[in-house]
C-alpha cells in the first residue's frame, strides 16, 4: 500500500466491474481532498483498514456492498466498527435489500443506504457523501504523523525509548498497550507482548523492542563519524562539551563531539533553568540544548548521537578514539566533557522499578506520563526544586522529600520562596525514602524520621540526589 497522508474512502465490492464503477465515480469528484482505495472482500477490506490504523492513516468513508459472498456489507461494517467509531459508513444495496438495510443502521451503525444503480452520480451519490464527509470533518482531527510508540505504560523499555526520542528532541506519540487504543492497534499489528515495546514509522515500518542504537538509525540521527581524522575530539556534549564544540568549531578547527545519550547531559533534562547567564526570563535545559547544538553545527562541528567512546590510543603525533560500534577517528587533540552520573536512590525495591515509577529527572515525558497523580521529587537541590515546581503545573501533589532540616541550605533562595507559595507542594525535611513498593510499577514509599516509619501513597518518584 502506498503511504496516504490525505483520509482515505474504501470502496468494497466483490464484483470487479462495479468496483471499478464506484473508484471512478468517488475519484472524479473526491481526489483532491481523499485518497480512493478499493477492496474485492470484506476479509480483504479488513486487511486494508487495519494496515491504515497501524500506521495512523485516517479512515474517513467506508462505502460497501451488501452481496457479497464469505462476508456480507452488514457483516463487514460490524467488524470495521470496532476500529473507528467515527468512520461514515454507506451501504450500497438492491431495492429488494431493505431488511439488510434496516439492519445495517441498526447492527452495524451504517449512516446511509444507497440503492444501485446510483446514476447520476451528481443527483444520487454525491449530496449524500458530501453531508457524511462534512460531519466526518467536523469532528476529525488530523492524525499524528510522526513517530508511534505503542507499548506498556510502566515498562522501563518504553520509558527508556521515550526518553530517549524527547531528549533528542524527535518528536513522538505514546499509545498505551493497556488502553482500549492499544489494545486495537496490537490487534491490528498481530503482535505479542513480548514484542513490545513496538516503534511504528513514518513510512509504515514497525521496530519490535528495538535497541536504542536501532531506533537511532531509523529515526536518522547521526551515529558514525564522515571522516577519518578531526583536528578535535570532544566526549561529551552538555554544556561544557558543546560550549568547546562552538569554540573550537568557530576558529576553524574541524571537531568531532559525541554523546552516548542525548546532547545537553543532565542540563538539557531540566524543567527549568533561571540562574543561567544572558537568559533572565530563563528557559528549559531542551531549548539551551537546541540553540546549543545550533550553534555548534552552523560552525560545521559534527555530532555523533548516540555514540559511546571506550578506548583512547596514543599515536603520537595524534590519538585515536575508537567507538562502541567499531568505528575510530584520529585527531590532535581529545577534549574529555562526560561530566557526572547520577546517585541511585539506595532503597529497597528502588533498582527494581526504575523506569517504572522511579526516575532520575523528570523530563516532558513523566509530566505527561503522571499528569493529575501524587508524584514525589527526592533531593534538596537546585534540580530537585526546579522539578518539584515543574511537576506541581501538571500533578495533583508534589511530596518534596529532604533529608535535612531545611531546603533553604542547598536551594535558590528563590526557589524556596516560589515552592513555599504552591499549594499542591509539601515539604519533609529531615526524612529519608528508606523502600520503594509496588509490583508492576512503584505504588507507594516508605518514608522514616526520627526512626519512625510510614507508608505513602505515590505514584512516580524523582531522584534528584546528587
Amino acid at each position: 500500500m502506498p503511504l496516504v497522508g490525505k483520509p482515505v474512502i474504501l470502496a468494497v465490492d466483490d464484483d470487479p466491474l462495479v468496483l471499478a464503477a464506484v473508484q471512478r465515480d468517488l475519484r472524479d469528484h473526491y481526489t483532491p481532498d481523499y485518497l480512493i482505495l478499493g477492496a474485492s472482500s470484506g476479509r480483504e477490506a479488513l486487511a486494508v483498514l487495519d494496515e491504515l490504523a497501524a500506521r495512523g492513516d485516517a479512515t474517513a468513508l467506508l462505502v460497501v456492498d451488501q452481496r457479497m459472498p464469505e462476508m456480507t456489507g452488514v457483516e463487514f461494517l460490524e467488524a470495521a466498527r470496532r476500529l473507528d467509531e467515527g468512520t461514515r459508513r454507506v451501504l450500497l444495496t438492491a431495492y429488494a435489500d431493505t431488511e439488510a438495510a434496516i439492519a445495517a443502521i441498526n447492527r452495524a451503525g451504517v449512516s446511509h443506504y444507497i440503492l444501485k444503480p446510483w446514476d447520476p452520480p451528481s443527483e444520487r451519490l454525491y449530496p449524500i457523501l458530501d453531508d457524511l464527509l462534512d460531519e466526518w470533518l467536523a469532528s476529525y482531527r488530523p492524525v499524528f504523523s510522526g513517530i508511534r510508540i505503542l507499548g506498556d505504560r510502566f515498562s522501563a523499555a518504553t520509558h527508556q525509548i521515550k526518553a530517549f526520542l524527547a531528549a533528542n528532541q524527535v518528536p513522538y506519540q505514546s499509545i498505551d498497550a493497556g488502553g482500549p487504543e492499544g489494545q486495537v492497534l496490537l490487534e491490528s499489528l498481530d503482535v505479542a507482548a513480548a514484542d513490545l515495546p513496538v516503534i511504528l514509522l513514518e513510512n509504515g515500518e514497525r521496530l519490535l523492542n528495538p535497541t536504542i542504537a536501532a531506533v537511532a538509525e531509523a529515526v536518522n540521527l547521526h551515529t558514525r563519524p564522515t571522516a577519518q581524522a578531526y583536528d578535535l575530539v570532544i566526549v561529551g556534549a552538555g554544556p561544557a562539551g558543546l560550549a568547546a564544540a562552538v569554540y573550537a568549531a568557530s576558529e576553524g578547527l574541524h571537531v568531532l563531539a559525541l554523546e552516548r545519550a542525548a546532547p545537553g547531559g543532565q542540563a538539557g533534562s531540566s524543567a527549568r533553568i533561571e540562574n543561567y547567564l544572558g537568559f533572565p526570563a530563563g528557559l528549559s535545559g531542551a531549548d539551551l540544548t537546541r540553540r546549543a547544538v545550533a550553534q555548534a553545527v552552523r560552525f560545521n562541528a559534527e555530532m555523533l548521537v548516540p555514540a559511546e567512546a571506550t578506548e583512547l590510543v596514543r599515536n603520537d603525533p595524534y590519538r585515536i578514539v575508537r567507538f562502541a560500534g567499531g568505528e575510530e577517528a584520529s585527531c590532535k587533540a581529545v577534549l574529555i566533557a562526560t561530566g557526572v552520573s547520577y546517585r541511585m536512590l539506595p532503597a529497597e525495591g528502588a533498582d527494581r522499578l526504575a523506569g517504572r515509577g522511579v526516575y532520575y529527572g523528570a523530563s516532558p515525558v513523566e509530566a505527561t506520563e503522571y499528569r493529575g497523580q501524587d508524584v514525589a521529587v527526592i533531593g534538596a537541590g537546585n534540580s530537585a526544586g526546579q522539578a518539584a515546581l515543574y511537576l506541581a503545573a501538571t500533578s495533583a501533589s508534589v511530596r518534596l522529600i529532604a533529608r535535612g532540616p531545611s531546603i533553604a541550605q542547598t536551594m535558590s533562595a528563590y526557589l524556596v520562596e516560589r515552592i513555599e507559595v504552591t499549594p499542591n507542594i509539601v515539604v519533609e525535611v529531615n526524612t529519608d525514602v528508606v523502600a520503594v513498593e509496588g509490583e508492576e510499577r512503584m505504588e507507594a514509599m516508605i518514608l522514616q524520621r526520627e526512626g519512625e516509619r510510614w507508608p505513602q501513597k505515590t505514584d512516580a518518584a524523582f531522584v534528584f540526589i546528587g
